[in-house]
């Protein structure tokens, strides 16, 4: 039988995607822009389908709108082939009247959507890491071991493990124990990987390594259904937990890139490592691409700039300018003898008409992108954001805060302009 026909996938929509406020405040986190001109859940949708797996269940129940509309114009599925991508928001039952409180919790309430498709494998994702991964290989070894649950997990030195799950595993790769976000060095030590696992390892280190949860689970459909049958809200620090010594649970080890997207710290370095020459994630692979909402838009125009470790979107424009480790997205626009570096700029939903333009002048409003003399340093300009002629933007060493009346916000040490938000010109922060 083929994976398709096996298979549902479940993509976790997030909550409230607080950590990553303000970016999330008027979408959630699977629809915030990644890369100049895709969404976060793009990655998932675009591994399951490369994966062979075209049935998808996205959870979500924040600030939706955005991403219901980015999931109907990007993915449309022919009627032959049985694909299709179900968004299911929370909602008001007869036995619950109140939000998902955890991921457990949102599959248990969506459980009843899965009751028409036969298939006997469910694969939860989570809807903002960045990574590239076939589905299909996860998939074999939890057949080929007859496992109850495989979780993937990447292996981590033990200088690097801070916020992430653990896991001990015999050689066998068969988990013992599973710790979320341990903070005791002494049980952090008990679960190391053993030689004979480090050795297989590609990445090798006088460093020892720890298996670290990626959210990535494959169940056995009658597993998950069982493990749900109880008030659990957590996958990571309940269920999984609950289901060990009961159920057969294996690890399946992935050493490419992965980068959880969960704050903005994470979200600003993981997008302008974009910009390096050799980026850590290959965007430019054709064996399994990255897909998403197609624009129709012109080819992007750079007058007289100066460029170094750039990134730039379809349909920006940007003039005399000078731009150092930036990434620009979409219709993004840069005016004459400005200055950015370590900025990532979302671009726009639309291009301002001659008569709105004439408007902003009339009314001595900025338009739409990055007017002209400005100097903004280590920023996330997001979209259709107004940056007033002469604006000087660093965060510096300005506390994490709201500055500028709330329209510009220190998150992380990152300086972030919100979505919409007009900067006056002459403004300094």
């Amino acid at each position: 039988m083929t994976t398709q026909k096996r298979v549902l996938a479940v993509i976790m929509g997030g909550g409230r995607g607080t950590r990553l406020s303000p970016l999330t405040l008027e979408r959630c986190k699977p629809a915030v822009p990644l890369a100049g001109k895709y969404r976060l859940v793009d990655i998932p949708i675009s591994n399951c389908l490369n994966s062979d797996v075209n049935r998808i269940f996205l959870l979500t129940q924040f600030n939706t709108a955005s991403l219901h509309r980015h999931i109907q114009n990007a993915y449309q599925f022919d009627p032959f082939g049985g694909g299709f991508i179900d968004i299911l928001s929370a909602e008001q039952t007869e036995k619950s009247l109140d939000w998902y409180q955890g991921t457990a919790d949102a599959v248990r309430r969506n459980i009843i959507h899965f009751r028409k498709y036969p298939h006997d494998l469910i694969l939860i994702l989570s809807g903002d890491q960045l990574y590239r991964m076939d589905f299909r290989e996860i998939i074999d070894q939890h057949i080929a071991m007859g496992a109850d649950v495989t979780i993937s997990a990447k292996p981590f030195p033990l200088s690097k493990l801070e916020g992430l799950g653990l896991m001990k595993v015999a050689d066998d790769l068969s988990i013992q124990q599973f710790v979320e976000k341990p903070k005791d060095p002494a049980v952090i030590a008990g679960l190391t990987l053993s030689p004979a696992i480090e050795q297989k390892l590609k990445e090798r280190s006088e460093e020892k390594h720890c298996l670290a949860s990626m959210g990535i689970y494959v169940f056995n459909r009658a597993v998950l259904a069982e493990a749900l049958e109880n008030s659990m809200v957590d996958f990571g620090r309940e269920v999984i937990p609950a289901l060990l010594g009961r159920k057969k649970l294996y690890a399946h080890v992935f050493e490419g890139y992965w980068e959880d997207i969960g704050t903005v710290k994470a979200f600003f370095e993981a997008n302008l490592a974009l910009a390096q020459p050799l980026p850590p994630f290959n965007f430019f692979d054709g064996s399994m691409p990255v897909y998403t909402h197609y624009e129709y838009l012109p080819a992007s125009k750079l007058n007289k700039c100066r460029v170094d470790n750039v990134v730039v979107a379809d349909g920006a424009i940007l003039t005399d300018s000078s731009v150092k480790h930036c990434l620009f997205g979409i219709r993004a626009y840069v005016g004459e003898d400005s200055d950015l570096e370590d900025v990532i700029v979302m671009g726009a939903d639309y291009y301002e008409t001659p008569e709105q333009v004439a408007s902003n002048l009339a009314r001595g409003k900025p338009n739409i992108g990055i007017g002209r003399n400005c100097y903004i340093r280590r920023a996330i300009i997001d979209k259709n954001a107004r940056i007033g002629d002469g604006t000087r933007l660093c965060a510096g060493s300005n506390p994490d805060g709201a500055y500028v009346g709330g329209a510009v916000v220190i998150r992380d040490g990152v300086l972030v302009v919100p979505k919409g938000a007009t900067i006056p010109p002459g403004t300094v922060v």
